[in-house]
């Protein structure tokens, strides 16, 4: 619909006067300009849940403010801890704060909607891309408040935990996530590092962080003469948790054989699209796919590529 239309924007009314959920991301301002703000339909549909997602909120200060991904991630501060200090501030490979705030939102909107089975009472959600994000920077985020001073990129490391990264194979990368004391020792015994592991240089998590840049030395001298699934076995066999780093196509493969179901063709008249399948399983309702994306529009006379 053209909400700029009067015909379309009454029927947008029409349509909000029995909708249990309302969700736009204007920015702040536009839907009340349109006569489809939260006051403007809470005048005949008072039970409504109106959810409002802007990038930075709608004091004076950021009303007018226009946001899309790549700017909330360089100004919520994430691009500045992802990367090295080779590469520079990066951003994350897709638009994970567009895909946060939707999470937040669905979450916030989840919440007005079971106190309104309790009370009838409708009510507006508001979430920003920001604080989205600054909400889901967890332990950096915490670090900051705690210490006064930003993180700084450390690429693929842990600030906290070592070793707890990528590590060079023969043959490429794998990634190593070593959570604890006992992981490390089985570690260090499955690659015949058993002095590494006995020594006081990287007897505690607190001393491995220290001396990372040692450890992994140490650790590379190995790994980097064995080939991926090489390193993958031997430490998997060990109970230390490593992985491939999977292109996507390889994730997809990988999630199929742990029984995941990761795909699922949707078929609609005469036309098959495969999407990726919801995370969630519910016991008692199950996830249902009805029907594939919407054809894209034809242009200029031309059949849509989708047609």
């Amino acid at each position: 619909m053209d909400l700029k239309n009067h015909d379309d924007r009454a029927l947008a009314l029409e349509l909000a006067e029995t909708a249990d959920v309302v969700v736009e991301n204007f920015r702040p301002g536009v839907m009340d300009r349109l006569g489809l703000g939260y006051e403007d339909i809470l005048k005949t549909n008072p039970g409504v849940v109106f959810c409002s997602i802007s990038a930075f909120g709608d004091s004076p200060a950021a009303a007018d403010l226009a946001g899309y991904d790549l700017l909330v991630q360089a100004v919520g501060g994430l691009m500045s801890i992802t990367g090295t200090d080779e590469s520079g501030p990066i951003k994350v490979g897709v638009a994970l704060v567009d895909v946060l705030a939707s999470l937040h939102a669905a979450v916030g909107v989840l919440a007005a909607l079971r106190h309104r089975d309790a009370t009838g009472e409708g009510q507006r959600v508001e979430v920003t891309l920001l604080q989205a994000l600054l909400a889901s920077l967890t332990n950096q985020a915490t670090a900051y408040l705690g210490t006064g001073e930003s993180p700084a990129r450390i690429g693929n490391q842990h600030p906290s935990i070592a070793p707890y990264q990528t590590l060079r194979a023969a043959d490429g990368e794998v990634a190593l996530a070593c959570g604890n004391d006992r992981q490390f020792q089985n570690l260090c015994r499955v690659l015949g590092l058993e002095g590494v592991g006995t020594s006081e240089e990287f007897g505690t998590n607190s001393a491995r962080v220290v001396n990372r840049a040692a450890l992994i030395e140490h650790i590379e001298e190995v790994t980097a003469e064995l080939t991926a699934s090489e390193v993958i076995d031997r430490l998997t066999g060990a109970g230390v948790p490593v992985g491939p780093v999977n292109d996507i196509a390889e994730a997809f493969a990988t999630a199929a054989i742990y029984g995941l179901e990761p795909r699922i063709d949707i078929t609609a008249g005469d036309r098959t699209v495969p999407q990726v399948t919801s995370p969630m399983r519910l016991s008692r309702t199950p996830v249902r796919y009805y029907l594939p994306p919407p054809r894209l529009p034809a242009a200029h006379g031309e059949e849509g590529p989708n047609a």
